[in-house]
């Protein structure tokens, strides 16, 4: 994995522990390297969960990228402050959401809201929804391809019939498919990319049935960080790319697809805290600091101390074992890199923004509640 430290050494010193660091040179690389894979912003649709950063968005919009994707209705807020003119909520809709779709269309009447349905009762709600609030929703039906989390099946009947319910709605237009194959983890590119292929062909004989019964699919919103490189190989006009990891990358995506070139952006500055036995140092780097949701050992990266092994980890504490204990200090940095940094950026209210080893800005972790103001 490519990295460097993104603090001199002096300045890394002033800043208490831990704390988020993001690289802002490693993010302008990455979305240039984004970009270059595309082909464009217009096939574009990055998905911010992964950051949830105002200042980062707008960093995507001024590339060009207009086209973005949500888990949630703040980071759908976030999205629209930053300049974005068309927002999926990639997320099913149920309860005072369906309420918060119609707030969102009318406080943000320049961003358009397209959001997801798999579920013929929800589409009712929906409907029934646009209608009292007047106002009109495009959907994308939602396809389970593999990771059997929501999507209805693109091989059975019931795919077809909801497209068709769907279009028949009012206060809803009907505005494509929805293609996440977040299962898709095998590490050799080849076996990764004769699954987009299955994935695809079954998206595809789903579209000839829809052509079959008159009805033209309009966009097709593909995959994620794992594939984003073998959906980007896939020539039609119709697909919509929507990785997240991408921008910051992380030890995870790293160790499981190496051959994607892209910078550590995001870095937790750490300090020991502890010699407290022969063998062992302890760092401020705990459940709170790092995100807990990995196996014991591998929820964060430290590339200063590569024969260390991690073996206790609290709330506040990180043990390790190492060789090199005693060349440690209390009080000395240790920079980490997360491996699941979506789930460690909004452990922290802010991010210290780094450039050429200086502090240059602090971003707020915008998106950090699931509500902004909405």
């Amino acid at each position: 994995m490519r990295w460097t430290p993104p603090l001199a050494p002096g300045v890394a010193e002033a800043i208490p522990s831990p704390a988020l660091i993001i690289d802002l040179d490693a993010v302008r690389e990455n979305l240039d390297h984004m970009l270059a894979v595309s082909g464009g912003p217009e096939r574009l649709r990055p998905h911010c969960k992964t950051h949830k950063m105002l200042e980062l968005s707008k960093l995507e919009v001024a590339r060009g990228i207009r086209r973005h994707k949500a888990a949630t209705f703040a980071e759908a807020e976030m999205l629209a402050r930053a300049g974005a003119i068309d927002v999926l909520l990639a997320y099913p809709l149920v309860g005072p959401n369906l309420r918060r779709a119609a707030e969102f269309r009318h406080r943000f009447p320049g961003t358009k809201l397209t959001v997801l349905a798999d579920d013929a009762r929800t589409l009712d709600a929906m409907s029934e929804m646009t209608s009292t609030a007047g106002i009109t929703l495009d959907v994308l039906l939602d396809l389970n391809v593999g990771m059997n989390r929501t999507g209805v099946d693109p091989r059975l009947p019931e795919s077809l019939s909801l497209y068709q319910k769907l279009i028949a709605l009012p206060g809803l237009n009907a505005a494509g498919l929805h293609v996440y194959d977040g299962h898709l983890h095998q590490t050799n590119i080849e076996e990764r990319a004769a699954s987009v292929r299955q994935v695809w062909e079954m998206v595809q004989q789903l579209r000839e049935r829809l052509r079959a019964a008159g009805i033209e699919v309009g966009q097709i919103v593909c995959g994620g960080t794992g594939t984003f490189d073998l959906w980007s190989q896939v020539d039609d006009p119709a697909i919509e790319l929507s990785p997240g990891t991408c921008v910051l990358h992380d030890w995870g995506y790293a160790l499981k697809f190496p051959e994607m070139n892209y910078r550590a952006a995001a870095f937790v500055l750490s300090r020991v805290i502890s010699r407290p036995t022969a063998d062992r140092l302890t760092l401020d780097l705990g459940h709170k600091a790092v995100s807990p949701d990995q196996a014991m050992g591998h929820r964060v990266w430290l590339p200063e101390l590569i024969d260390s092994k991690q073996v206790l980890q609290s709330e506040e504490h990180l043990v390790i074992e190492s060789h090199d204990r005693d060349r440690m200090s209390v009080g000395d940095v240790v920079w980490g890199i997360p491996r699941h940094v979506c789930t460690t950026v909004p452990l922290y209210p802010y991010a210290i923004v780094a450039q050429g080893g200086e502090v240059v800005d602090r971003w707020e972790i915008s998106a950090r509640n699931r509500q902004w103001t909405i």
